[in-house]
């Protein structure tokens, strides 16, 4: 099904499943841990072996001499595999050297080898019995001496890292009122619950694994080509994933090592990373340096602004996109972005939840704040002023949907925004309190996406796509989808998910995965409706599917009565036009939240918290909010703890575990309150509807950075915002 013109009507606008508030179909399977993962699963032909990797101790060179003597002599151990063995080749969509192959070290804790024993325990001694001599080289580990030498990089998505729409300079220098400032946002991790971990089994030449992957198809892929075999060869499984954030998008190390010691082994053989490989073996999302330049009239209305960014990552890698939203955002006659990337050897910079937007609006919302301050402005009405109904770089290109001022609006009457203080003014007990808001923006990105239905006799419909469940509710959303086109209710609907041999969708990322996912489902429905209308000798043009029957005039007739003996099958993908380049899509939001400040300590409590979305058609507003609300718990980490430190004399990530690496937990996080604007997107989907996982923690950072200025007046343009950096502004105003 080709996606070229904008929605009308469909049987998804009957909504009598689809946007409800169904509960999750695979909610009880976790609950009750009958939802097997990747590190789970049971080889029905004998317990599995256990691989543990061994990571580089350098940071930069290569490798000498390797001795695995003692570690092969070790009990219990079946087979060590080497980086020197498996050799140096260009392989896929990575240099499989960043993964496994080759003498060249690039970044400290690349997987140099995998032991494989009968138990962990004793991969795990052995592993430490393998001895390394290297060659080393000094490395270049920090961005702030990498600035001066920074390169700009290719187009990013086929978007150049440079965009000029008038004169800015000349703008900024005659503006009445100008803010020019710096800030910074750290190495992040995903810290996802799950490890990276897989189960590889061989069958001859056919491999069968076991994984955690966002991407199936996109892991499949690679995997072939990394080891050089048929694609149509690897079986990949990845039903259910606890966690990813991005950083289970591409092909990683865990899946290579795994299917590299299952075939030297002879054996089944479960491999997961440990926590410190998580954070440098694997990706993060890197550091950025970025400077805001805004110049407005008198009256508040933005006449240049510009925003430049700085990031690093391994030769050969890309930069992290922190502009992209303020291209998009605020109007404004002159305009200017750039991005620069240096050549850092720290471990890759890669997607991670909100890519670009989460970051850049960590700096830039800081700085519509400021800039309000100097005007004397309401921080909510700046924004407001300044809103645009059309793509400010090119003025003929229109939102198909923005509603900024409402999320805006909603939230500030919700929020009681009418309470809110001049900065240092509003004291309960030992807390200095303050409210700080922020806008939300994540652009809607668009995959092809494929499905098959099955009908069978008893009336039973099954989806079967390779699409993944990250804990985002697609179980139950692609249930409902089916269910709302066939006229059954969601228990008449499996959903099979996660699996290669299932048609490629989109997957799980960037917030495409509901959106692009159902519309996949929904294509195959369509051409399973047609099916059935023809099997029952129905007009197809005005059938009817509701309450498990199918009517065409006064004609009806069972559902199941269609599927026959052997049942009827269709399938589909959603392919899109050119609606999303004619048209701009985007999601848009508002954070509101409130912080408390220790007058004596500078420790930062957020008390409360709202978020206001207005992001197309939303699916299920109970797995829609509890993608919401996780991403808010997201921002808090991000505003006040979450900092990978950097060793820049051995190139590292020093607090490379869940003890050293602080994310929030529940006693960090207050009243959580979602808003969904009502509302449909039809030049989006056959579903009107948007992505809103990522769009939940664009902004959140920032409006706690507000809310602490509000609070204390102390400004902070660096994040993390620790109390370290606010405690010696805060005995003036405590």
């Amino acid at each position: 099904m080709k996606f070229d013109r904008p929605e009308t009507t469909n049987p998804i606008d009957q909504m009598k499943v689809v946007g409800q508030p169904v509960r999750r179909i695979d909610g009880e399977l976790k609950v009750t841990g009958n939802a097997t993962y990747a590190y789970e699963w049971q080889d029905p032909d004998g317990p599995s072996a256990y691989g543990y990797p061994v990571g580089s101790a350098i940071a930069k060179g290569r490798i000498t001499a390797m001795d695995v003597g003692a570690a092969e002599a070790s009990p219990g151990v079946l087979a060590v595999v080497t980086t020197l063995a498996v050799g140096d080749r260009e392989k896929g969509q990575y240099n499989t050297a960043k993964l496994f192959g080759g003498a060249e070290i690039q970044h400290y804790h690349q997987a140099i080898a995998v032991v494989v024993a009968e138990t962990f325990e004793q991969a795990r001694a052995a592993a430490a019995l393998v001895k390394v001599e290297y060659a080393e080289v000094q490395g270049q580990f920090s961005l702030a001496d990498g600035r001066d030498t920074a390169q700009k990089p290719k187009d990013v998505d086929d978007t150049p890292p440079d965009t000029a729409v008038g004169d800015f300079d000349s703008a900024f220098a005659s503006a009445p009122m100008t803010l020019d400032e710096e800030y910074t946002t750290p190495d992040h991790s995903h810290s996802m619950m799950e490890p990276h971990a897989s189960i590889a089994a061989w069958n001859g030449e056919q491999l069968t694994l076991w994984t955690s992957s966002q991407m199936i198809d996109w892991w499949r892929t690679d995997l072939a080509a990394t080891l050089g075999i048929d694609k149509d060869n690897i079986q990949l499984k990845s039903p259910y994933i606890g966690g990813g954030f991005g950083g289970k998008l591409f092909l990683r190390v865990d899946a290579v090592l795994a299917a590299f010691a299952a075939k030297a082994s002879g054996r089944t053989v479960k491999v997961a990373l440990p926590r410190p490989f998580m954070a440098n073996n694997t990706t993060h999302r890197p550091a950025t340096i970025q400077r805001i330049r805004i110049g407005t009239e008198q009256d508040g209305k933005i006449t240049a602004i510009a925003h430049e960014s700085w990031s690093g990552d391994l030769p050969g890698g890309g930069p992290e996109p922190a502009v992209m939203q303020t291209r998009l955002l605020y109007a404004g006659a002159n305009r200017m972005t750039s991005m620069r990337l240096a050549a850092l050897d720290l471990p890759e910079g890669n997607a991670m939840r909100a890519p670009g937007e989460a970051p850049g609006l960590m700096a830039l919302e800081v700085a519509i704040d400021e800039m309000a301050e100097k005007l004397a402005m309401d921080p909510v009405a700046f924004r407001i002023l300044n809103d645009t109904q059309v793509d400010p770089e090119n003025p003929k290109r229109r939102f198909t949907h923005r509603n900024l001022i409402g999320c805006l609006e909603t939230g500030s009457e919700r929020f009681g925004w009418s309470e809110r203080r001049r900065p240092g003014a509003r004291r309960d007990g030992n807390w200095l309190v303050g409210m700080g808001v922020a806008a939300a923006f994540r652009n809607n990105l668009l995959l092809p996406s494929a499905a098959r239905v099955k009908l069978d006799r008893e009336g039973i419909v099954t989806v079967e796509t390779d699409m993944t469940d990250i804990g985002t509710g697609s179980y139950t959303i692609i249930a409902q989808t089916a269910a709302e086109m066939l006229g059954l209710s969601v228990d008449k609907v499996v959903v099979k998910l996660g699996d290669s041999r299932f048609p490629v969708s989109a997957g799980s990322g960037g917030q495409f995965g509901a959106n692009c996912s159902t519309s996949g489902v929904y294509a195959a429905c369509v051409k399973l409706r047609e099916a059935v209308a023809s099997a029952l000798g129905f007009n197809s043009d005005d059938v009817v599917f509701e309450n498990g029957e199918v009517r065409s005039g006064n004609r009806f007739a069972p559902l199941a009565a269609a599927a026959g003996v052997d049942g009827l099958v269709a399938e589909d993908k959603i392919e899109w036009g050119d609606l999303s380049k004619t048209h701009q899509q985007s999601t848009f939001g508002a954070h509101f939240v409130e912080v408390g400040v220790d007058v004596a300590t500078g420790e930062t409590r957020v008390r409360r918290m709202l978020a206001v979305c207005s992001a197309g058609r939303i699916l299920n507003p109970v797995t829609a909010r509890s993608q919401v609300i996780g991403a808010m718990t997201m921002g808090v980490g991000s505003a006040l703890s979450e900092e990978l430190a950097v060793d820049t004399r051995r190139g590292f990530f020093v607090n490379h575990d869940l003890a050293g690496y602080e994310v929030p937990v529940h006693a960090d996080i207050p009243h959580q309150e979602v808003i969904f604007l009502e509302e449909e997107d039809p030049y989006s989907s056959p579903m009107k509807a948007k992505g809103v996982g990522e769009l939940g923690l664009c902004g959140v950072s920032a409006a706690i950075a507000n809310a602490i200025h509000n609070a204390t007046g102390v400004r902070l343009r660096h994040y993390p915002l620790t109390l370290d950096k606010l405690i010696g502004g805060l005995p003036e105003v405590a």
